[in-house]
């Protein structure tokens, strides 16, 4: 199971990339198309309109996609912000406590916002909503994207969550070197 979960993990961060080279790529495209339309008013006297039609549409959706496909791997690297100024001064009993709490806590809201934004998804679809764009794009796509994302976070943090109650140091954990960085130095009056 592990193996697959990596495997998803590591899908989910390679899309995430994928939709920002997208992005890069249409707005360079435009950028591209803004310069050929200043040369042609340059020689004609009159811009020819070079236009990539909702481009600033599309790189608002892959921009969206991009974030959310990033959840779930970047969540099992360590790189979402997480306080342990409180964890590190704590036993291993009560630390223990507190990441369970934490990993419950994220399990519970993210659910409920997978759960949010696939009823809006569904939503969309039924009553077939369009983008207000030039290019009238079907809202349910680029949302059903966002689903995606948060339903590979959930799975991310359920599985946080059960490393944790067996009494394994979760993967978001291993190898952060914030914890070198911040290694805890005793307090004055601290036993040593």
């Amino acid at each position: 199971m592990r193996p697959a979960l990596n495997i998803m993990y590591r899908i989910s961060g390679g899309l995430a990339a994928l939709f920002l080279v997208l992005i890069l790529t249409i707005v360079l495209a435009q950028v591209g198309l803004n310069v050929a339309d200043k040369i042609a008013k340059w020689f004609t006297g009159a811009p020819v309109g070079f236009l990539i039609p909702s481009y600033a549409d599309f790189a608002g959706y892959f921009l969206a996609t991009a974030t959310f496909f990033a959840l779930a791997y970047s969540f099992r690297e360590g790189a979402h912000i997480r306080v342990n100024l409180v964890l590190l001064r704590l036993s291993p009993g009560p630390r223990r406590f507190f990441e369970i709490w934490s990993c419950s806590m994220a399990v519970a809201f993210t659910g409920f916002f997978t759960w949010y934004t696939a009823s809006l998804t569904h939503e969309s679809w039924r009553y077939n909503d369009l983008s207000p764009g030039l290019v009238a794009i079907k809202l349910w796509i680029p949302q059903l994207a966002m689903t995606a994302g948060l339903v590979m976070l959930l799975i991310a943090t359920i599985d946080a969550l059960f490393q944790v109650l067996r009494g394994e140091e979760p993967d978001y954990a291993k190898g952060n070197s914030e914890m070198d960085l911040l290694a805890v130095e005793p307090l004055p009056g601290d036993k040593q």
